[in-house]
C-alpha cells in the first residue's frame, strides 16, 4: 500500500512549515506581539470557570526533622477538588519562597513526596521525580499538587487505568476545553489556596513552578498564563510541537487544538519573559528530540533578547533520557532566581 494513502504522510507535510501567525518576529513591537499571543493561547485553551470559594479543608498536619507538611484539599471547581501537600521547610527565619511541584503520567503526587506505593515507584522516584523533597533541601517551600487523571484523581470508571487521561481529555475538548487549561485552572486556584490560608509562613511574591514531561507541560502553560509564577523550570516538555507531540505518540492531553495555526512552542515563551526560566532536557530523550530542544531553546534565547531579560534564561542538558536532572536543574534556577535560602 502507498505511504501516500496514511494520513501521516499528509500530517508531516504540514507539520513541516505549519502557519504559525503569531510566530516571533525580531522587527514587531513586543509588547502587541505578546498581547496577541495572550489572547489566543486563552481562546484556544479553552473556556474556564468562575473562581467560587475555595472550601479549603485541613486533613493532616505533621513534622518531621526537615519540614513541617500540611495536607489538605481545595475545591478548582464545582465537582474539581485538589489534594495537595504543602511542605515548609523547619527553622526558616522568616517567609520563604515556594516551588509548586508537578508530576507527569505517573501513579501520583506521592512520588514528589518519595513515598513508593505501587511497584515501580521505586524507580521512578530515583529519577530525581521527589519534586517536593528536593525543593524543601534548596531551602524552599514545595506545594505538591495532584494533578487531573493522576494519582488520587486518576479516571475511576471501571478497566480506565491507574492514570489513564484519554476519556477525560477528549470530554474536556467535548466541552470546549482542554486538559491543559484545566490543570493550569487548578494551578492559578492552588495559588489562590496559598494566599487564603498559608500567606503568613510563605513569600508568596517568589513562586516557582517546576515538573518533568506532563509535570514540565503544565509548568509552561500555567507560566504563560498565570503572572503570579516568578520563575519556570519545565523538564523533558520544552521542545517544538511538530518533533514531539506532533510526530510522537503523545497521550490526548498533550494537545491544543489549532496551535500550530498560530504559534510553535518557543513562541509562547514571550508570555513567561522576562520572567527567570529554566529549560531542563535529556540529550536521549526518545519522545522530545533534542535537536528540536536546542532549535527551540534559540528562539527563546531570542525572545529574552528582545524581552530585554536575555540573562534570565537557561537550558541545562542531561546527559540522559526522558527525566529531571536535578542538580543542575537546581544549580541553575537559584542562579537566575537569587532565591538561594
Amino acid at each position: 500500500m502507498s505511504d501516500a494513502f496514511a494520513p501521516e504522510s499528509c500530517h508531516r507535510r504540514l507539520l513541516a512549515d505549519p502557519p504559525r501567525k503569531l510566530r516571533f518576529r525580531p522587527d514587531a513591537d513586543f509588547a502587541a506581539w505578546r498581547a496577541e499571543m495572550d489572547a489566543k493561547l486563552r481562546e484556544l485553551i479553552g473556556w474556564l470557570p468562575e473562581r467560587a470559594p475555595l472550601d479549603i479543608r485541613i486533613e493532616d498536619q505533621t513534622q518531621t526533622d526537615a519540614f513541617d507538611e500540611t495536607r489538605f484539599v481545595f475545591a478548582a471547581e464545582p465537582g474539581a477538588d485538589v489534594p495537595c501537600h504543602l511542605l515548609i521547610p523547619r527553622g526558616a527565619a522568616g517567609p520563604v519562597p515556594v516551588v509548586i511541584c508537578l508530576q507527569g503520567h505517573s501513579t501520583g503526587m506521592h512520588i514528589s513526596l518519595g513515598r513508593p506505593k505501587y511497584d515501580g515507584d521505586e524507580k521512578s522516584i530515583a529519577g530525581d521525580r521527589d519534586f517536593g523533597l528536593q525543593a524543601v533541601r534548596q531551602g524552599y517551600a514545595a506545594l505538591v499538587m495532584e494533578q487531573r487523571c493522576f494519582g488520587e484523581r486518576k479516571d475511576a470508571r471501571e478497566n480506565a487505568g491507574r492514570h489513564d487521561c484519554t476519556h477525560p481529555s477528549m470530554v474536556s475538548l467535548l466541552l470546549g476545553r482542554t486538559m491543559i487549561g484545566e490543570r493550569c485552572w487548578d494551578v492559578s486556584r492552588g495559588i489562590d489556596a496559598l494566599e487564603e490560608a498559608f500567606a503568613d509562613r510563605l513569600d508568596l511574591s517568589r513562586i516557582g513552578c517546576m515538573g518533568n514531561s506532563g509535570g514540565g507541560t503544565v509548568t509552561w502553560f500555567a507560566s504563560c498564563l498565570e503572572g503570579r509564577i516568578a520563575a519556570a523550570m519545565p523538564s523533558c516538555y520544552v521542545c517544538t510541537f511538530a518533533d514531539s507531540i506532533g510526530s510522537i505518540n503523545h497521550c490526548p492531553d498533550n494537545y491544543i487544538p489549532g496551535a500550530l495555526q498560530w504559534f510553535e512552542m518557543a513562541d509562547l515563551a514571550g508570555l513567561i519573559a522576562p520572567r527567570p526560566l529554566v529549560v531542563v532536557a535529556g540529550t536521549e530523550d526518545p519522545i522530545f528530540p533534542f535537536p528540536a530542544v536546542q532549535r527551540t531553546y534559540e528562539t527563546i534565547a531570542a525572545i529574552y533578547a528582545a524581552a530585554g531579560a536575555p540573562d534570565n534564561c537557561r537550558l541545562v542538558i542531561g546527559q540522559g533520557g526522558h527525566r529531571f536532572y536535578a542538580t543542575d536543574g537546581w544549580a541553575r534556577f537559584a542562579e537566575r532566581t537569587g532565591w538561594q535560602a
